[in-house]
């Protein structure tokens, strides 16, 4: 049930996001936003995620996670409602700014509480996490498709901003447990866990995977768009690539636990990598969308893999920070990806920004696998069964 309410929160935290996502060729086109200033409005979010993940996710580690997930969900909702009634640039960006802040500090206080409150469990247990946040970011399109034409830009981000203020009574009163305490130096970040390979080849496969999330985001609605494709499809057209994530999520986190998942992350991030380099050359709106689905069952498949990789090395006490580290590195490599992605879009077409991506993915992949050594055969621990019968300890 613990899993289920806080993934009921990150959902409403990614619907937010994927809303801002949808709306980025109506900033373009009825506020007169550039592109490339497009790509600087998703990466401000990415890069204050950072500054968060670095240094406000350990103190979850100490104690304090209920209260990193009460003031980041106050936070997001005063970023959503600042983009609501943002229409010039400054604005929009502060409001990505503070949903930005108030993601960072949430995520790693709930990935925390949930490894910790039933570490046997970890694979299913985050990717029903994951399974959360895509189905999240997925319901954002079709809110802004049902809300948008009739009411305007500001109207899907006042309704998601309103559904967050009801996960405060949840977050109130579940039961978290604290017993697992870091103890070490107050001023301590987490930057000594980069001592152990296993936690650095997470960072790797975590920076593969918001290099493409972050070329995909900043580009997918004005590609479509550029490619006469309507509002109706492109936004649409994000709903039912994420639906594969969201059904495969928990079977792909107990897949990385079963196989190990620094086998399994790398192998879908080259996948993935290949995907990437297809869209630069899809000629349709409905070519890019059937490769999007198809690469979207891979993806719910494997993606799990970075968030078990990191559970499965981080010390019990230290979940927040390793998390947020990881967390920290993925968010900076899309914010970073966002940005240049408009840019490269600008300069050369789709081809060159998606064959780019793809490029750098299959070397941070490669580099994972071979720095992951010995956590390659490793995996997180299974629940043993319990014996219906007594066993037998002697002859008839």
């Amino acid at each position: 049930m613990r899993v289920l309410q806080f993934g009921l929160m990150t959902a409403l935290l990614t619907s937010g996001y994927g809303v801002m996502f949808t709306v980025l060729d109506d900033f373009r086109d009825e506020y007169g936003i550039a592109a490339s200033w497009l790509g600087l409005i998703v990466g401000i979010g990415f890069l204050s995620s950072f500054v968060a993940q670095v240094f406000l996710a350990p103190l979850a580690d100490r104690g304090h996670a209920r209260r990193l997930v009460l003031l980041g969900l106050a936070l997001n909702v005063a970023g959503l409602l600042t983009m609501a009634v943002g229409q010039v640039l400054i604005v929009l960006l502060l409001g990505r700014l503070v949903s930005g802040i108030g993601i960072g500090m949430t995520m790693p206080a709930v990935r925390r509480i949930v490894v910790n409150a039933d570490p046997e469990h970890v694979g299913n247990n985050m990717g029903t996490l994951l399974a959360a946040d895509v189905a999240g970011f997925a319901a954002g399109p079709v809110v802004s498709a049902l809300l948008v034409p009739t009411f305007g830009i500001p109207a899907p981000f006042i309704v998601i901003a309103a559904l967050s203020v009801l996960c405060f009574p949840v977050a109130l009163r579940v039961r978290i447990d604290e017993s697992a305490i870091d103890t070490g130096p107050r001023t301590r970040l987490a930057f000594d866990l980069l001592a152990h390979r296993g936690i650095v080849a997470g960072v790797l496969m975590g920076s593969a995977l918001y290099l493409m999330i972050g070329t995909f985001d900043a580009l997918w609605a004005i590609v479509l768009d550029d490619l006469d494709a309507s509002e109706f499809v492109a936004n649409v057209g994000i709903t039912i690539f994420a639906l594969p994530l969201v059904f495969l999520g928990p079977f792909g986190g107990r897949l990385a636990q079963r196989v190990g998942p620094f086998r399994l992350g790398p192998l879908g991030l080259v996948v993935g990598a290949v995907f990437m380099f297809l869209y630069g050359f899809m000629p349709t709106a409905y070519a890019m969308l059937a490769v999007g689905i198809v690469h979207a069952l891979f993806d719910g498949v494997t993606v799990s893999s970075t968030g078990v990789a990191v559970a499965m090395t981080a010390p019990r006490e230290r979940q927040a920070g390793a998390q947020g580290l990881v967390g920290a590195a993925e968010t900076l490599t899309g914010g970073v990806t966002a940005v240049l992605a408009g840019v490269l879009y600008d300069a050369g077409g789709r081809t060159l920004a998606y064959t780019t991506c793809a490029v750098i993915m299959v070397g941070l992949a490669g580099a994972a696998f071979l720095l992951a050594g010995e956590h390659r055969a490793r995996r997180p621990k299974l629940p043993i069964p319990e014996p219906t019968e007594p066993a037998v300890t002697g002859h008839a």
